[in-house]
Formats: C-alpha cells, structure tokens, sequence
C-alpha cells in the first residue's frame, strides 16, 4: 500500500469518467434485477445475518438502488440510516423512519431532517458503499470527494460492503493512506469478499 498520498490524476479523473458513463449506460432492466437480488446476495452472510443498525444510501448518477433492501430491513425491524453531510465533506448518519419527510443536500440528494436520531460510525454494524470504480482486493474508487474516507477512517467496526455493477470493476486501482478498503463487493452477478479476514461463505474470489 502507497505511504504517500495520491493526488487526484488526469488519468484517475478520466478513469472515473469512463466508469460513470458505463455505469449510466446500463439497462433498467439490469438496474431492477440488481436491486431486487442484493437481499438474496447478502442474506449468507454472517455479518448480514447479525447486523442491527444497517447504514444505507440514496442512489444517485446511476448508482445501484439499494432503497428497496433498506426498506425491507426496516420493516424485519432493524434499524436503518442515511449519511448527510457535515462540514469539511465529512458524512453523519441519522435515521430513516418510514414517515420520514426526507430534506435534499446541496446534491439534490434526499437526506433524513435534522430531527432524526443521529447515530455514530461506532454504532453502525455494515455501511452500504456507493462506488463508482472497484477492485478485488477491497480498493474503492469513488466520487473524488473523499466523503466516506474521512467519515470512516481509523474505524473498523462496521462491516464496509461497496454496491456496484460487473462493469465497474477494474483489475487495478491504486490506493492512498486514506483510502478506506471494503470488505466485501455485491454487483447484479455475485458477492466478492476482499478481505480474507472476513470471509465467510457464499463470498467468491
């Protein structure tokens, strides 16, 4: 792993680029089928198993649509939340109640209202990770902003599973000291675990 930063390339810009563009170019009918499968995707593990607090995030520039495992979550009785943003591009998650009247960011991006019960990275047991870019040893490539780098760093509690399409994947990517690796990738054809500590079954290579 790099000990220096890696500062934002014309060629990690372009890269991003491309990959948002496959991403947007996907089908519906793939996007649906995506959505739908992530509960059956996830259901052997463990971890997904056990979880009680289960952090999610509302889909945007084509992002695979978790709303409809979160909601199910909700309704088994598990407690879910969203990520708002804070100052200096950190996140906070608060709750997600089903008569929540979410609020849009600056993104356009419903988030819960500032009533609702926040809820520290501490007490998350799995964060949903949006991605724009991924590779199997765990390396996340994501919006540039660096949002969920600095909101999970030094922390290790929570299981950190990235959603994403086959399409996203990349054989390589480098990563920066700051850069926080996923345990596990789930996309529209399987479930890979990246990090052998927390391999469990049903993960693939």
């Amino acid at each position: 792993m790099p000990e220096t930063p890696i500062p934002e390339t014309p060629t990690r810009g372009a890269l991003r680029l491309q990959l948002r563009q496959k991403r947007l170019s996907l089908p519906d009918t793939l996007r649906e089928s995506a959505a739908r499968n992530l509960e059956s995707r996830l259901a052997n593990l463990e971890c997904w198993q056990s979880a009680r607090v289960i952090a999610g995030y509302w889909p945007n520039d084509g992002e695979i649509d978790p709303l409809p495992l979160l909601r199910a979550v909700r309704e088994a009785g598990r407690q879910v939340c969203l990520p708002v943003l804070a100052g200096g591009n950190t996140l906070h998650f608060r709750e997600w109640l089903a008569d929540a009247v979410l609020v849009k960011n600056r993104f356009g991006i419903p988030e819960p209202p500032a009533t609702a019960r926040a809820l520290a990275v501490a007490e998350l047991d799995i964060v949903l990770m949006p991605l724009v870019g991924w590779s199997r040893d765990g390396t996340r490539l994501g919006m540039g902003g660096g949002f969920y780098d600095r909101s999970l760093a030094g922390t290790h509690a929570a299981v950190r599973i990235g959603l994403g399409f086959d399409c996203q994947e990349v054989e390589a990517l480098p990563r920066a000291h700051w850069d926080v690796p996923l345990d596990y990738v789930v996309t529209e054809t399987g479930l890979y675990c990246c990090n052998p500590a927390h391999h469990q079954a049903g993960g693939q290579a």
